[in-house]
């Protein structure tokens, strides 16, 4: 059978998106702009708008179209704004965010994700995006930002990226513990955080930042 892909997105828009609460009008046209399917590995291609996260190599997840709205949503995108992106994954968000944003940072550990996002967005003529393969938590970006997207979850200290924002900045972040975990938005305020509470879902973890084994006798 034949997928009619702009009628899902479409679908996926109107019946998942919006009801969730995403209606900046910004954030809406850009998941209907950008072609989702084509950043879904192929062998879930017919499930690139289902209400479910995809999987990826490595353990990790393709977000469920609504997280990925109310992220891009929270962070409050002009485009004059410079983001970061922690975690490329499948390079969908990556995508988004250079579709809102004047220009994009986008890094993963994993190799094979930030090749194949470069590949993609140079199908798709995007080109402000900078792509780098690195550990987060080895890594120093030398600069600030206006917004940071955080892809994965961390167990602790959600705070550790806010250094990395300039005033007035945005990060987006999901932290706590599985199955429960709570996606926050922490905004830069002078020399303070001020911390909004998002919703709840449940995302892989980055590397590195996973809870504590906790040990029985």
């Amino acid at each position: 059978m034949t997928i009619d892909f702009q009628q899902a997105r479409f679908a996926m828009v109107e019946q998942q998106v919006r009801p969730w609460d995403v209606l900046d009008p910004r954030v809406l046209e850009t998941l209907m702009t950008v072609r989702r399917e084509d950043f879904v590995p192929p062998r879930h291609r017919k499930l690139a708008f289902a209400d479910l996260p995809l999987p990826l190599e490595h353990g990790e997840v393709m977000m469920k179209p609504v997280v990925e709205g109310r992220m891009l949503q929270a962070v409050a995108l002009e485009p004059s704004d410079e983001v970061l992106e922690v975690g490329t994954g499948s390079g969908f968000v990556t995508a988004c965010l250079a579709n809102l944003a004047r220009e994009v940072t986008s890094i993963d550990r994993h190799a094979d994700f930030t090749e194949r996002t470069r590949a993609r967005l140079v199908a798709d003529g995007i080109t402000n995006v900078r792509l780098e393969t690195v550990d987060v938590f080895d890594w120093q970006p030398g600069r600030q930002f206006d917004a940071i997207c955080v892809t994965g979850a961390v167990a602790t200290d959600p705070e550790r990226f806010a250094g990395w924002l300039r005033p007035g900045g945005r990060l987006f972040v999901i932290h706590g513990q599985s199955p429960v975990q709570e996606a926050i938005l922490l905004t830069r305020d002078g020399d303070g955080l001020l911390r909004e509470s998002l919703f709840e879902t449940d995302v892989p973890y980055l590397h590195g930042a996973e809870p504590a084994p906790q040990f029985t006798l």
